[in-house]
């Protein structure tokens, strides 16, 4: 497979959605090839299990890539631990008007107004449903959201979640992102309980294996204040939902170069790191660890993994910055993150989360 360095100056000759989609296209066809990296096993330092799930490295691919459940074994060839499709939405829908989607090259930040475009409910779980029947393996997350329009969004949730259990490892509710009108909403007290408890019942209802439920986790963001987070972690515990993914991207607009710093949606890449893993490091300390987090936000090297896992993720996602550095990037994270937990005498991944919480 040729360097992404050298296939990088063409992509950002298209705009980034065109770009985005030559990417897809590429790898339903084959013609992405396999990273050489994935021929080799993972350091065993990296291997960590959660939620009775044996993760070969903590590093997974964040919900937005693959929203339509089409690549996900070809983005798990280039080395990611698991991968998370989605956002699927229950009636398929266009979106936002394009232009959508913006490379902050000064910045090495993405900003995007997607809005939940999907292809709907069916496409991806007939997706899902023919990994499974082929038997592939590697670990796979179903992450879903709601129609832009839905009268009852916890239903359309609920939906979601009853469609796809039993064809993920493990299913994700999008609760945080600013691109759908009012989604943000449902991460305050009384609607975040309500929709938690509607859907754990609807994976209930919709298990064949009652004792053996796929995790179900939720997904906020990274602009919560103290209060709201420790009313997310209140409901977390009471209800007993089996994790967070903190966080997705934000509406914060700090001092940024690039010319697209001022356009609306969510940001993403490294200015976001600070702000995600300090409220990552406070969900953490609300839930007293009890409770399994994935960090996502602003992860573009070893080291940035490595201060999530410390402090307290248990996983960690990224996505924005294969847009500058591409899918070997994922080897070289794992490298550093491999290197980083050693130097600091950790003998897995399990024993430096929330590292920085017991100093």
């Amino acid at each position: 497979m040729p360097s992404y360095a050298l296939i990088r100056p063409l992509l950002h000759l298209l705009s980034p959605e065109s770009a985005h989609g030559v990417a897809i296209w590429a790898l339903k066809s084959g013609l992405a090839g396999r990273a050489r990296a994935s021929d080799k096993a993972d350091d065993a330092l990296l291997a960590t299990r959660v939620w009775r799930l044996s993760f070969p490295n903590p590093i997974g691919l964040a919900a937005g890539f693959d929203k339509d459940a089409e690549v996900m074994d070809a983005m798990l060839a280039f080395g990611f631990g698991f991968v998370e499709a989605g956002s699927v939405t229950p009636m398929p829908q266009p979106g936002n008007p394009q232009p959508r989607l913006f490379r902050l090259d000064e910045d090495q930040a993405v900003i995007n107004r997607f809005g939940f475009n999907s292809k709907g409910l069916e496409h991806f779980a007939e997706k899902l449903a023919a990994r499974k029947r082929l038997g592939a393996t590697g670990i796979v997350g179903a992450n879903v959201g709601k129609n832009r329009d839905a009268p009852d969004a916890a239903a359309d949730y609920a939906t979601g979640i009853t469609r796809v259990c039993g064809l993920a490892d493990y299913l994700v509710c999008n609760v945080s992102s600013p691109n759908t009108p009012g989604l943000r909403g449902l991460q305050a007290r009384t609607q975040i309980e309500d929709l938690i408890n509607r859907v754990l019942e609807a994976r209930y209802n919709a298990a064949q294996d009652k004792n053996n439920l796929p995790p179900l986790l939720a997904k906020v963001g990274p602009d919560l204040d103290e209060a709201q987070c420790q009313d997310i972690a209140e409901v977390a515990l009471a209800t007993k939902i089996d994790g967070l993914i903190v966080g997705n991207t934000t509406i914060t607009r700090p001092p940024l170069k690039s010319r697209h710093a001022a356009e609306t949606g969510g940001r993403s890449g490294p200015p976001l790191m600070t702000l995600a893993t300090q409220c990552l490091s406070m969900m953490y300390r609300l839930t007293g660890g009890k409770l399994p987090i994935i960090g996502c936000g602003g992860v573009a090297s070893g080291k940035d993994a490595y201060a999530k896992i410390r402090a307290g993720a248990s996983l960690v996602q990224l996505y924005s910055a294969l847009v500058y550095h591409g899918p070997e990037l994922v080897a070289r994270i794992k490298r550093e993150l491999a290197s980083c937990l050693r130097a600091d005498g950790f003998q897995s991944v399990s024993d430096a989360v929330g590292a920085d919480h017991r100093r």
